[in-house]
């Protein structure tokens, strides 16, 4: 992006980011471009089509500058915004916690949806990294209270800071533990929920440049991507009520060794759910006489 005496308006400045970014090989050049501006300009997307030969400012031209070099070294884009959209709300993200994806978003919709007239329940997220899915439960779930688990005191304070900024703050708990680990014995809960790192170690190095900077506790899931499934189910024979939710967000191919594993320890009542895409993304599990059976059930028949 030359300096000196060119005017940079809107339609000049996205044309040039966006083959710059093509170059550099990222996946929606002209989405990132316009999405990157919109943040400087503090506008919509609209705004930049009807103002396109509006000149940029010297301040607003420095901090775009700032901010296509960041995603030209293949920064994620919520990294840079510090910020992403998740349901109903805006949640703070850092390099310390996972990008909050569209598809666990359904697996938020549906734990809510299964947990409505359940009452006052307890949960437990497993790895909850932004909170985004414990604090949208709880937003969801008026009468629910709940513990994030993080092995991350970084992402603890981002978990806190989202239950904050969106008042669940008072029935959030946020608790520094590799998984049960740290927890009470005593502690038990009707629903334990968990997008847990699934990624095979071997295909890490595969990933996305923009993913493989995101936590890499965050994306390791060990040999086979199933480490921690094993460790979350073996456990929860001691945190999970006897009528209670299993749930969880699983990688590509993963949702039938993971259903096996729940049948192993006695969650004879499971489903397979699917994301946008129609990739097997969801697990639910309970055991026969829960709460949660006829909607797991249903959620089978779908």
């Amino acid at each position: 992006m030359e300096h000196g005496k060119n005017v940079w308006t809107i339609v000049k400045i996205l044309d040039w980011t966006r083959q710059y970014f093509t170059d550099k090989g990222i996946e929606n050049p002209r989405l990132d471009a316009e999405i990157l501006l919109c943040a400087v300009l503090k506008c919509n997307r609209v705004k930049l089509y009807v103002h396109f030969d509006q000149p940029l400012s010297p301040e607003e031209l420095h901090q775009y500058r700032q901010f296509v070099a960041r995603r030209g070294r293949q920064e994620p884009l919520a990294y840079i915004l510090g910020e992403k959209a998740f349901l109903h709300h805006v949640f703070k993200v850092t390099p310390a916690v996972l990008v909050p994806r569209p598809e666990t978003e359904l697996l938020v919709e549906s734990i809510a949806k299964m947990a409505s007239g359940a009452g006052k329940i307890r949960i437990l997220d497993l790895g909850t990294g932004s909170g985004a899915i414990l604090a949208s439960l709880l937003d969801l779930l008026p009468e629910a209270e709940g513990t994030g688990v993080d092995i991350s005191a970084a992402a603890l304070g981002v978990a806190r800071e989202n239950a904050g900024q969106i008042g669940v703050q008072n029935r959030f708990r946020a608790r520094l533990s590799d998984l049960y680990e740290a927890l009470p014995g005593t502690d038990k809960y009707h629903v334990i929920v968990s997008n847990p790192p699934y990624i095979p170690t071997k295909d890490i190095a595969s990933l996305a440049a923009d993913v493989r900077q995101e936590p890499l506790g965050a994306l390791d899931g060990g040999e086979d991507g199933l480490d921690f499934y094993r460790r979350i189910i073996a456990g929860s024979a001691r945190h999970l009520e006897p009528k209670g939710l299993l749930a969880f967000e699983v990688g590509i191919g993963q949702a039938e060794a993971v259903r096996r594993l729940c049948l192993k320890q006695g969650f004879d009542v499971t489903a397979v759910c699917s994301d946008y895409a129609g990739i097997e993304r969801m697990i639910f599990a309970a055991r026969k006489g829960s709460f949660y059976e006829d909607a797991i059930m249903a959620l089978g028949r779908e």
